[in-house]
């Protein structure tokens, strides 16, 4: 890991009318670095990405991605960076390989250096052997390797994942994170990643941002956190830095009728 800066953020503000999102953060993203935006639902994680990957304006702050700022020069930033959104985006009626080489095309990556490309990354997410297979046929952890490999396909500098293994269980989140740590070893490939799984901050990430309610609560390592707060675990550092845990913050409209559900049982 390099000490050079390839993301600046200072003093980030993003508001959508009367509701601030992001509220004066700031940090920075050295080079080779596999970075933890670890916080809540809502707590400005997606809002943040969006904006250093141009999809959003900031209302104020500075903001340089690989020596560039986003806002001015939005197709510069764009070359430096693959991305893998929280929802789904492959074209499940194309196999993977045409997903693989739609996206090639569209970044003007030559015919030959495209096919040893797609050769290359498919191997490496182990899906090569189904590369001729529709899309809609794989699973979802198969989906969110598809992705990842297609997000590397230009050579970024940078890959942006958004609360990549979402909806996965622990054994393909698992896999998919081997996955990408090869990818940032091999490729030199800066990763900076949104989530709201503690385990997965804690075991992936060289670096961790904690973001609540729009602002950025602490940063350094894992170890650096759990001395700073006198804990075991990050989610007791969570809790004691932020006053409460991350799974309330997580809890669906069916979990909340789930609870009500139970404690109107208990009461009869």
């Amino acid at each position: 890991m390099s000490e050079e800066k390839i993301i600046e953020v200072k003093s980030l503000t993003k508001k959508f009318r009367e509701f601030t999102a992001v509220r004066n953060i700031s940090f920075e993203v050295h080079k080779g670095q596999i970075f933890g935006f670890l916080g809540p639902n809502g707590a400005g994680k997606s809002t943040t990405i969006k904006i250093l990957t141009t999809l959003l304006h900031p209302n104020s702050g500075k903001i340089l991605v690989d020596g560039k700022n986003p806002v001015t020069q939005p197709n510069e930033v764009r070359k430096a960076f693959g991305i893998v959104f929280q929802d789904p985006s492959l074209d499940d009626e194309l196999t993977a390989w045409e997903n693989m080489e739609f996206h090639g095309v569209l970044y003007s990556i030559p015919k030959q250096l495209r096919r040893q490309r797609m050769e290359q990354l498919l191997k490496i997410v182990e899906l090569w052997a189904r590369k001729d297979e529709l899309v809609k046929r794989f699973s979802g952890g198969m989906k969110r390797r598809l992705e990842i490999a297609r997000g590397l396909m230009h050579h970024p500098k940078i890959l942006f994942l958004d609360e990549p293994t979402l909806g996965l269980d622990p054994q393909t989140r698992n896999n998919i994170w081997e996955h990408i740590k090869e990818l940032n070893k091999k490729e030199g490939v800066t990763v900076f990643f949104t989530t709201h799984y503690m385990e997965e901050a804690q075991r992936v990430a060289n670096y961790i941002c904690i973001i609540d309610r729009g602002k950025i609560i602490a940063k350094g390592t894992s170890a650096e956190l759990k001395k700073k707060t006198k804990t075991k675990s990050l989610e007791d550092a969570f809790i004691k830095l932020t006053g409460r845990n991350i799974r309330e913050e997580e809890a669906t409209p069916l979990d909340n009728l789930r609870m009500r559900r139970r404690v109107w049982g208990r009461r009869r």
